[in-house]
Protein backbone atom coordinates (compact mmCIF):
# COMPACT_ATOMS: atom_id res chain seq x y z
CA UNK A 1 0.00 0.00 0.00
CA UNK A 2 2.78 2.47 0.92
CA UNK A 3 4.57 1.68 -2.34
CA UNK A 4 1.41 2.26 -4.39
CA UNK A 5 0.59 5.52 -2.58
CA UNK A 6 4.15 6.78 -3.09
CA UNK A 7 4.04 5.94 -6.79
CA UNK A 8 0.72 7.74 -7.19
CA UNK A 9 2.02 10.87 -5.43
CA UNK A 10 5.20 10.96 -7.52
CA UNK A 11 3.23 10.87 -10.76
CA UNK A 12 0.23 13.00 -9.75
CA UNK A 13 1.40 15.82 -7.47
CA UNK A 14 3.30 18.99 -8.46
CA UNK A 15 6.96 19.17 -7.49
CA UNK A 16 6.40 22.00 -4.98
CA UNK A 17 3.70 19.99 -3.21
CA UNK A 18 5.89 16.88 -3.08
CA UNK A 19 8.73 18.85 -1.51
CA UNK A 20 6.48 20.27 1.23
CA UNK A 21 4.83 16.91 1.98
CA UNK A 22 8.15 15.09 2.14
CA UNK A 23 9.16 16.80 5.38
CA UNK A 24 6.18 15.18 7.13
CA UNK A 25 6.44 11.78 5.47
CA UNK A 26 10.17 11.05 5.61
CA UNK A 27 10.41 10.10 9.33
CA UNK A 28 7.53 7.65 8.96
CA UNK A 29 9.03 6.00 5.88
CA UNK A 30 12.46 5.75 7.50
CA UNK A 31 10.98 3.93 10.51
CA UNK A 32 8.87 1.60 8.37
CA UNK A 33 11.75 0.53 6.09
CA UNK A 34 14.44 0.26 8.77
CA UNK A 35 16.73 -2.76 8.38
CA UNK A 36 20.24 -3.86 7.46
CA UNK A 37 20.30 -4.70 3.75
CA UNK A 38 20.97 -1.21 2.36
CA UNK A 39 22.78 1.85 3.71
CA UNK A 40 22.56 5.51 2.76
CA UNK A 41 26.13 6.87 3.01
CA UNK A 42 24.80 10.42 3.28
CA UNK A 43 23.17 9.99 6.69
CA UNK A 44 24.33 6.48 7.65
CA UNK A 45 20.79 5.08 8.00
CA UNK A 46 20.15 1.44 7.11
CA UNK A 47 17.09 -0.13 5.52
CA UNK A 48 15.61 -3.52 4.70
CA UNK A 49 14.62 -2.03 1.32
CA UNK A 50 14.51 1.33 -0.42
CA UNK A 51 11.60 2.97 -2.19
CA UNK A 52 11.10 2.60 -5.94
CA UNK A 53 11.53 5.72 -8.06
CA UNK A 54 10.56 6.71 -11.58
CA UNK A 55 7.65 7.87 -13.69
CA UNK A 56 4.91 6.11 -15.62
CA UNK A 57 6.03 2.49 -15.55
CA UNK A 58 9.78 3.26 -15.55
CA UNK A 59 10.31 2.78 -11.84
CA UNK A 60 13.61 1.49 -10.49
CA UNK A 61 13.43 -0.74 -7.40
CA UNK A 62 15.48 0.14 -4.31
CA UNK A 63 16.32 3.62 -5.59
CA UNK A 64 15.13 6.22 -3.06
CA UNK A 65 16.37 6.30 0.55
CA UNK A 66 13.38 7.09 2.80
CA UNK A 67 14.96 9.52 5.30
CA UNK A 68 17.24 11.65 3.12
CA UNK A 69 15.40 11.09 -0.19
CA UNK A 70 18.72 10.37 -1.87
CA UNK A 71 18.76 8.56 -5.20
CA UNK A 72 21.55 6.46 -6.69
CA UNK A 73 23.19 9.51 -8.28
CA UNK A 74 23.19 11.43 -4.99
CA UNK A 75 24.82 8.60 -3.06
CA UNK A 76 27.48 8.19 -5.74
CA UNK A 77 28.24 11.93 -5.77
CA UNK A 78 28.48 11.97 -1.97
CA UNK A 79 31.03 9.16 -1.97
CA UNK A 80 33.09 10.93 -4.63
CA UNK A 81 33.04 14.25 -2.76
CA UNK A 82 33.86 12.59 0.54
CA UNK A 83 36.68 10.37 -0.67
CA UNK A 84 38.23 12.13 -3.66
CA UNK A 85 37.78 15.87 -3.20
CA UNK A 86 38.39 18.75 -0.78
CA UNK A 87 34.72 19.78 -0.91
CA UNK A 88 34.18 19.31 2.82
CA UNK A 89 37.29 21.16 3.97
CA UNK A 90 38.28 23.93 1.51
CA UNK A 91 36.65 27.36 2.09
CA UNK A 92 34.59 28.15 -0.99
CA UNK A 93 31.58 29.99 -2.35
CA UNK A 94 28.95 27.60 -3.71
CA UNK A 95 25.89 27.87 -5.95
CA UNK A 96 23.47 24.96 -5.73
CA UNK A 97 20.80 25.07 -8.45
CA UNK A 98 17.61 23.10 -7.74
CA UNK A 99 18.98 21.96 -4.36
CA UNK A 100 18.38 18.32 -3.53
CA UNK A 101 16.82 17.72 -0.13
CA UNK A 102 19.33 15.01 0.72
CA UNK A 103 22.14 17.61 0.57
CA UNK A 104 20.43 20.84 1.55
CA UNK A 105 20.67 20.88 5.35
CA UNK A 106 24.07 19.19 5.39
CA UNK A 107 25.61 21.72 3.01
CA UNK A 108 24.04 24.63 4.91
CA UNK A 109 25.75 23.44 8.08
CA UNK A 110 29.20 23.20 6.48
CA UNK A 111 31.33 25.99 7.92
CA UNK A 112 33.64 25.96 4.90
CA UNK A 113 30.83 26.84 2.46
CA UNK A 114 29.36 30.23 1.61
CA UNK A 115 26.25 28.48 0.36
CA UNK A 116 23.56 29.85 -1.98
CA UNK A 117 20.65 27.81 -3.33
CA UNK A 118 18.67 28.86 -6.39
CA UNK A 119 15.70 27.64 -8.39
CA UNK A 120 12.99 28.97 -10.66
CA UNK A 121 10.17 27.91 -8.34
CA UNK A 122 11.37 25.61 -5.53
CA UNK A 123 9.99 26.49 -2.07
CA UNK A 124 13.29 25.52 -0.41
CA UNK A 125 15.66 27.70 -2.51
CA UNK A 126 17.20 30.97 -1.28
CA UNK A 127 17.08 32.78 -4.63
CA UNK A 128 14.52 32.65 -7.43
CA UNK A 129 16.61 32.45 -10.59
CA UNK A 130 16.50 31.44 -14.25
CA UNK A 131 19.82 29.90 -15.25
CA UNK A 132 19.43 31.21 -18.79
CA UNK A 133 20.45 34.57 -17.27
CA UNK A 134 22.26 34.15 -13.95
CA UNK A 135 22.30 37.40 -11.90
CA UNK A 136 25.89 37.10 -10.65
CA UNK A 137 29.13 38.54 -11.95
CA UNK A 138 31.72 36.54 -13.84
CA UNK A 139 33.86 34.07 -11.86
CA UNK A 140 31.76 34.45 -8.69
CA UNK A 141 31.53 30.85 -7.45
CA UNK A 142 34.14 28.23 -6.53
CA UNK A 143 31.62 25.35 -6.75
CA UNK A 144 28.42 24.88 -8.75
CA UNK A 145 26.03 21.94 -8.52
CA UNK A 146 23.23 21.86 -11.10
CA UNK A 147 21.99 18.29 -11.22
CA UNK A 148 19.09 17.05 -13.35
CA UNK A 149 18.14 20.57 -14.41
CA UNK A 150 19.45 20.95 -17.97
CA UNK A 151 16.95 18.43 -19.36
CA UNK A 152 14.14 20.82 -18.33
CA UNK A 153 15.34 24.12 -19.80
CA UNK A 154 14.53 25.73 -23.14
CA UNK A 155 18.14 26.37 -24.23
CA UNK A 156 20.60 24.13 -22.41
CA UNK A 157 23.63 25.49 -24.28
CA UNK A 158 22.88 29.02 -23.06
CA UNK A 159 22.47 27.72 -19.52
CA UNK A 160 25.80 25.88 -19.74
CA UNK A 161 27.51 29.08 -20.92
CA UNK A 162 26.01 31.01 -18.01
CA UNK A 163 27.08 28.38 -15.48
CA UNK A 164 30.59 28.43 -16.90
CA UNK A 165 30.68 32.24 -16.84
CA UNK A 166 29.98 32.47 -13.10
CA UNK A 167 32.43 29.66 -12.17
CA UNK A 168 35.89 30.74 -11.06
CA UNK A 169 38.94 29.47 -12.97
CA UNK A 170 39.95 26.23 -11.28
CA UNK A 171 36.49 25.83 -9.75
CA UNK A 172 34.40 22.67 -9.59
CA UNK A 173 31.07 22.13 -11.37
CA UNK A 174 28.92 19.00 -11.28
CA UNK A 175 25.99 18.91 -13.72
CA UNK A 176 24.44 15.46 -13.90
CA UNK A 177 21.67 14.79 -16.44
CA UNK A 178 19.51 11.89 -17.68
CA UNK A 179 21.91 10.07 -19.98
CA UNK A 180 21.51 7.15 -22.36
CA UNK A 181 24.97 5.73 -23.14
CA UNK A 182 23.63 3.88 -26.19
CA UNK A 183 22.46 7.14 -27.73
CA UNK A 184 25.06 8.92 -29.88
CA UNK A 185 23.38 12.34 -29.99
CA UNK A 186 21.07 14.14 -27.58
CA UNK A 187 17.41 13.96 -28.58
CA UNK A 188 15.61 17.23 -27.87
CA UNK A 189 12.59 19.27 -28.86
CA UNK A 190 11.51 22.03 -26.45
CA UNK A 191 8.49 22.72 -28.66
CA UNK A 192 6.85 19.45 -27.49
CA UNK A 193 4.42 20.29 -24.70
CA UNK A 194 2.23 17.19 -24.54
CA UNK A 195 3.12 15.32 -21.31
CA UNK A 196 2.49 11.87 -22.82
CA UNK A 197 4.73 12.58 -25.78
CA UNK A 198 7.45 13.90 -23.49
CA UNK A 199 7.26 10.72 -21.42
CA UNK A 200 7.47 8.57 -24.52
CA UNK A 201 10.36 10.45 -26.05
CA UNK A 202 12.33 11.88 -23.12
CA UNK A 203 11.29 9.67 -20.20
CA UNK A 204 9.47 12.23 -18.06
CA UNK A 205 6.52 14.58 -18.48
CA UNK A 206 8.57 17.73 -17.81
CA UNK A 207 11.71 16.85 -19.81
CA UNK A 208 12.46 18.41 -23.18
CA UNK A 209 15.56 16.34 -24.00
CA UNK A 210 17.44 13.17 -23.15
CA UNK A 211 21.23 13.30 -23.44
CA UNK A 212 23.49 11.06 -25.46
CA UNK A 213 27.23 10.59 -25.72
CA UNK A 214 27.61 14.16 -27.04
CA UNK A 215 26.83 15.58 -23.58
CA UNK A 216 30.45 16.14 -22.47
CA UNK A 217 31.18 17.83 -25.81
CA UNK A 218 28.30 20.24 -25.22
CA UNK A 219 29.86 21.15 -21.88
CA UNK A 220 33.24 21.70 -23.52
CA UNK A 221 31.69 23.95 -26.18
CA UNK A 222 30.29 26.08 -23.34
CA UNK A 223 33.82 26.56 -21.96
CA UNK A 224 34.17 23.79 -19.40
CA UNK A 225 37.01 21.33 -19.01
CA UNK A 226 35.33 17.95 -18.55
CA UNK A 227 36.59 14.78 -16.89
CA UNK A 228 34.21 11.78 -17.07
CA UNK A 229 34.61 9.74 -13.87
CA UNK A 230 33.02 6.28 -13.70
CA UNK A 231 33.36 6.35 -9.95
CA UNK A 232 31.18 3.34 -9.20
CA UNK A 233 33.75 1.12 -10.96
CA UNK A 234 36.30 2.04 -8.28
CA UNK A 235 34.11 0.75 -5.44
CA UNK A 236 34.13 -2.79 -4.02
CA UNK A 237 31.16 -4.89 -5.15
CA UNK A 238 29.85 -5.09 -1.58
CA UNK A 239 29.75 -1.29 -1.25
CA UNK A 240 28.10 -0.94 -4.65
CA UNK A 241 25.32 -3.28 -3.53
CA UNK A 242 24.96 -1.88 -0.01
CA UNK A 243 24.69 1.72 -1.20
CA UNK A 244 22.26 0.70 -4.00
CA UNK A 245 24.12 2.47 -6.80
CA UNK A 246 23.32 2.48 -10.50
CA UNK A 247 25.55 0.52 -12.90
CA UNK A 248 27.38 2.70 -15.39
CA UNK A 249 26.57 6.04 -13.72
CA UNK A 250 29.27 8.51 -14.80
CA UNK A 251 30.13 11.73 -12.98
CA UNK A 252 31.03 14.56 -15.33
CA UNK A 253 33.47 16.53 -13.23
CA UNK A 254 33.87 19.99 -14.76
CA UNK A 255 36.20 22.92 -14.19
CA UNK A 256 37.08 26.12 -15.95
Amino acid sequence: MIKNLFSWALNALPRQTLIRLSYWVRPLLAAFYRGNRFEDPIDGRRYRKLLPYGYEGRQRPNALAPASLSLERHRLLWLYLQRDSDFFTKPQRMLHVAPEQCFLDLFRRQENLDYTTADLDSPIADVQMDIHDIPYEDAHFDVIFCNHVLEHVQDDRQCMRELCRVLKPGGLAIMQVPFEPGREETDEDPSITDPEERIRRFGQYDHVRVYGRDYPERLREAGFQVTPVNYSETLPAEEFRRYALMPGEVLYVCSR
